[in-house]
């Protein structure tokens, strides 16, 4: 221990090491996870394996540095480690800037970091020329509360590092493969590179469509998809000559992304209408517009809707969620006005084990810690990616799919339901619960993404004869090696049987 009556040389490193622990989880969480969504896009393997070794080394880094002097020879394996942690993270400031296009407060943060780091370095220096004089050996040391705050930081970029290891082993590819299925027409996807778009636009080069992306990073999108597809970054670049046969509109920022201030509500609201009112404007300069308009939509149109049952021909309800939907789909109406057939899918939940929520529920799951949030008894409707998919494909070529549809599973489950079985999924019980009081007072109207539901069924789909791939939650969890279908079933003659809407 050190002696109480000298201080503590270690102290301020170790302080430094905590506020740039803090600064590098606020650039993985807001930037790598809510903005990029690193863990889930197939492109971002190389990045990742970058930052799961850098977290590795960061993990051994805190916990060593809480509790041990690394002297003689240790002193200059612990130089190594350091001298390797800057040579990965040039190699991410190199990789960054191939495959992605930094947002300003990103670069701000990196270089911050940088400094940070390199104050670290020179605080560190005599330490270590210290540590190096002295008979080789680990000693083990502390630095009282700060030696406990260190082994934590130590364990979260600890299991971070793992996290982002399991990441890059589960992006060899995105889902199962792709048939092949012949089909004509130019299609333009906005949104192509989130979790949804990218598959589609898979589905798409698949079936040996022409296909435009509307990207705000071109060079995310090239690594992404390659050569294949036209990327674009603004409606601007396409002329009024171009023959679209069909657009998908799923470009928006994330719900998810931050709690509904009412500056992130503009986001919001600006990222869905902007682009769709930008679409309208340029199908109306085009000398032919597309026939088939495919907006995405989500059953959050419903609002809070408890225990009714739902189908199309409900009405909006009451909330932020409600509003955005309502107005996301009314901007996609006026195509209509141009002869554009509109078709606005009300997205549930998407699963799939590449990206989405699913992974971020199985995790807790897995060790027994899902839990039932509030009551448990709202519902969460879903759809499996693959099925999503190929609605929207249904929905750019077949003219009777028009309107609102919801694009959720028959397999009706509330929020106990689905926790439940999918902590069954992997042999494990249910049993923890989370209140809804302090969500709803420290989240506000953000909340509802968690206690709000509605219990929807798929009747519009069903009724235009869609056979569903995965029907039921445990169809979903399953992995699947089959490829993916796109060739469309044939209508069924009487479709599922469904309970009466209110």
């Amino acid at each position: 221990m050190i002696d109480a009556t000298t201080p503590d040389p270690m102290t301020p490193v170790l302080i430094l090491i905590l506020v740039q622990a803090v600064l590098g989880a606020t650039d993985n969480l807001v930037h790598h996870e809510l903005e990029a969504g690193l863990p889930s896009r197939p492109g971002a393997r190389l990045e990742l394996t970058l930052h799961a070794s850098r977290e590795a080394i960061y993990a051994v880094l805190f916990a060593g540095l809480a509790w041990l002097q690394w002297r003689g020879l240790w002193a200059f394996a612990l130089g190594g480690l350091l001298a390797v942690e800057v040579v990965i993270t040039l190699k991410d400031f190199l990789v960054e800037d191939r495959t992605r296009r930094l947002p300003p407060f990103e670069r701000v943060l990196h270089t911050v970091l940088a400094i940070g780091y390199g104050a670290i370095l020179a605080m560190l220096a005599p330490i270590l020329v210290g540590w190096a004089a002295a008979p080789s050996g680990l000693v083990v040391t502390g630095h009282g509360l700060i030696s406990w705050i260190m082994s934590l930081a130590s364990l979260g970029v600890g299991a971070w590092s793992v996290r982002n290891a399991i990441a890059v082993a589960s992006l060899g590819s995105d889902g199962t493969p792709i048939s092949t299925a012949a089909a004509v027409g130019t299609v333009l996807v906005t949104g192509a590179t989130g979790f949804v778009g990218r598959r589609l636009t898979a589905a798409l080069l698949a079936q040996h469509r022409r296909v435009i992306v509307l990207t705000r990073d071109r060079m995310a999108a090239r690594a992404q998809f390659g050569a294949a597809p036209w990327v674009v970054e603004s409606l601007d670049e396409l002329p009024d000559e171009l023959e679209l046969d069909a657009v998908v509109n799923l470009a928006g920022a994330s719900v998810a992304g931050g709690l509904w201030t009412p500056a992130r509500r503009r986001t919001l609201l600006g990222s869905r209408i902007g682009t769709t009112e930008r679409l309208v404007a340029l199908f109306a300069r085009m000398k032919r517009p597309p026939r088939a308009l495919v907006n995405a939509s989500a059953v959050g149109f419903y609002g809070d809707a408890g225990q009714m049952l739902l189908d199309e021909t409900a009405e909006r309800g009451p909330g932020f969620m409600a509003d955005l939907c309502a107005d996301w789909e009314a901007a996609a109406a006026k195509a209509e006005a141009l002869a554009v057939r509109v078709c606005a899918l009300r997205f549930g939940l998407v699963f799939d084990w590449t990206g989405g929520l699913l992974p971020m529920l199985a995790m807790p799951a897995r060790f027994g810690l899902g839990a039932r949030i509030g009551r448990g008894d709202q519902w969460a409707p879903w759809i499996h990616r693959d099925d999503a998919v190929r609605m929207m494909l249904a929905a750019i070529d077949d003219p009777a799919w028009r309107g609102a549809v919801n694009a959720v599973s028959p397999d009706l489950v509330t929020q106990a339901q689905l926790t439940r079985r999918l902590s069954a999924f992997f042999g494990r019980g249910q049993w923890l619960a989370a209140p809804a009081a302090p969500m709803r007072l420290v989240l506000g109207e953000f909340s509802d993404l968690f206690l709000a539901g509605q219990r929807v069924l798929p009747r519009e789909a069903l009724d235009l004869g869609f056979v569903f791939a995965r029907p039921t939650l445990e169809s979903a969890f399953a992995r699947s090696h089959l490829p993916l279908r796109l060739t469309a079933p044939p209508r069924v003659e009487r479709p599922m049987s469904l309970p009466a809407a209110a």
